[in-house]
């Protein structure tokens, strides 16, 4: 393990001057919004007037929001400035969908996802701090769910594209119409003591990291109706160098996740000294299902309580091409769409305490699989302890796992495993190292199963 380590120093050494410079911010105010016409009075709409403060900003220059509620629109940020909610200051998203450009790069992987409240593209040293909320009042009621595949007219909070030199700092971001945070081909990027409470509507993810370089994710309380942090790679450019510490997170989903989307890949990643509780679905979802790689995953110091499921690690062969529609890869007959098998090797789960609460037992265990051919390699789990709730039949215990290997990738879609503890199919090199897993009441299957699985120790 020792390349972990000196792969998490060498990257916060190399990244430490950033990260110090520019979540110190001694800038003095240039604009206050109220001195160009803003209002906060939580009625008028104020795109206009905020958009101009940001326009009239100089080149290292504070635009100021003050106490107050202000509506807005699309807001555009741009190169060095910093974007400064003082503390009561809320921008409050319109109601209005008409109120939303679409004039900028949407979702790859959802190109109906072009709306959002905060822009940037091409932006260097942008930065939103001080203290205040941006509240996207993204409510059903407000930003109604249609049809499945209606994922347009529900806008995201923040986008960021292609940007070099990212910093949120003290400030709170709630209530999205879909995903809150969404950084795409981003570099240098650090998130820090920032509140995310979105869990209003569907796709309520937290941090969605496309693509991006060197994030630094830290101090952070999240609250998501759907994948907390999500790295993703909807192109060839990886996603890398991504260090998640000292957070607190509860999802209705997961709370972190690398994939669905992974046509590039993910490349050292560090989470660690975080608490995830209250987590449907899974805690931890590793996934390469569209192609791509993923090496050096480190996790560690996590504690776990109220999850649904402590882990789920998927080598799939969905191989979806990112402009076809989501319907063709949901059901249980899904077909492979071209793009070749991925791989994923090197990850590493350690000091891991969990307790699975739910009493749906397709999610309870640890699963890891891949797909016949192609193996996931060098994994290992140490220092674990998992407290299950038991309750498994013996009839469950002769369940056949289907392979479903193009099928999004939900633990729950492969049914009752016929284990309670740990299930790892097609997998190379696996080692389990004082991992403790027990259940709170009887269960008839077994506590490991093991099918295509070469030199795994325990």
């Amino acid at each position: 393990m020792k390349k972990y380590s000196i792969f998490c120093a060498a990257l916060l050494s190399a990244f430490a001057m950033f990260f110090f410079t520019a979540c110190q911010s001694t800038r003095s105010v240039s604009t206050d919004v109220t001195d160009v016409g803003a209002v906060g009075d939580g009625v008028t709409l104020n795109t206009k007037a905020l958009q101009a403060a940001i326009d009239a900003c100089p080149k290292g220059g504070v635009v100021l929001v003050p106490a107050g509620q202000y509506v807005t629109g699309t807001l555009w940020l741009k190169s060095d400035m910093e974007l400064r909610l003082a503390e009561g200051a809320v921008l409050l998203g319109s109601t209005n969908i008409d109120d939303y450009s679409r004039d900028n790069q949407g979702a790859i992987e959802a190109p109906a996802f072009d709306e959002c409240l905060i822009y940037a593209e091409n932006a260097k040293n942008v930065s939103i701090t001080g203290g205040g909320v941006i509240d996207g009042r993204g409510t059903k009621e407000n930003f109604p769910i249609g049809e499945r595949v209606a994922y347009n007219d529900r806008p995201m909070l923040i986008r960021f594209v292609d940007c070099d030199g990212v910093t949120f700092e003290n400030v709170s971001f709630m209530n999205a119409a879909s995903w809150c945070t969404h950084l795409v081909n981003c570099d240098n990027v650090v998130a820090r003591n920032v509140t995310i409470d979105s869990q209003v509507n569907r796709n309520n993810d937290g941090f969605d990291l496309d693509g991006c370089k060197n994030v630094l994710i830290e101090d952070c309380d999240i609250r998501t109706g759907d994948d907390s942090i999500c790295p993703k790679s909807t192109t060839e450019r990886l996603c890398e160098n991504i260090v998640v510490r000292n957070c607190r997170i509860t999802s209705h989903t997961s709370a972190f996740k690398c994939g669905t989307s992974s046509r590039g890949g993910f490349k050292n990643l560090h989470v660690y000294d975080c608490e995830f509780y209250d987590v449907g679905m899974g805690a931890i979802k590793l996934q390469i299902v569209d192609g791509g790689m993923m090496e050096d995953v480190l996790i560690e110091d996590i504690k776990i309580t109220g999850s649904e499921g402590p882990l789920f690690v998927r080598l799939g062969s969905r191989g979806r091409e990112y402009d076809k529609p989501t319907e063709q890869i949901q059901g249980k007959d899904a077909k492979p769409e071209g793009v070749p098998t991925g791989s994923m090797k090197g990850i590493t789960i350690r000091n891991i305490t969990a307790e699975v609460v739910t009493e749906d037992r397709k999610r309870s265990g640890i699963m890891i699989t891949g797909v016949p051919g192609h193996y996931i390699e060098d994994v290992l789990l140490e220092n674990i302890t998992i407290s299950y709730p038991g309750g498994g039949t013996a009839e469950e215990a002769k369940n056949v796992v289907d392979e479903d290997i193009a099928r999004y990738p939900e633990q729950f879609f492969f049914g009752v495993l016929p284990s309670w503890g740990a299930y790892i199919r097609h997998a190379k090199n696996v080692e389990f190292k004082n991992v403790n897993m027990y259940t709170r009441a009887p269960d008839a299957r077994q506590r490991l199963v093991l099918e295509d699985v070469v030199d795994f120790k325990e």
